[in-house]
């Protein structure tokens, strides 16, 4: 229904793009959110940059709903540089979805 009604609009990111932008909140705020929080933080840190980029000034909302605290291995995985692109093929997880917004 929200997508339906223009009200969200569904956007496909990476694991390592997800993982990125939770390291790099961390940096900045002291908190490793969750890899589905991090999608959040992801979106927020790509629309401040479209801002920028058009010299908007635009406020970004967005729901931090949890600690990384137990995803602690995947993190380690993405840092090692072990972490998988995606564990499914991007033909079946992406095919309705545009990339970046």
């Amino acid at each position: 229904i929200l997508v339906k009604n223009s009200i969200i609009k569904p956007v496909a990111v990476t694991q390592r793009d997800i993982f990125e932008a939770g390291k790099t909140f961390s940096r900045c705020e002291g908190i490793v959110p969750a890899p589905e929080s991090a999608h959040a933080v992801f979106m927020a840190m790509e629309i401040a940059k479209m801002c920028k980029e058009k010299n908007e000034k635009k406020v970004i909302l967005f729901n931090l709903s949890g600690h990384g605290l137990l995803d602690l291995g995947g993190y380690g995985e993405y840092l090692s540089g072990a972490l998988p692109e995606n564990c499914e093929p991007k033909s079946f997880a992406f095919d309705d979805l545009p990339l970046r917004i």
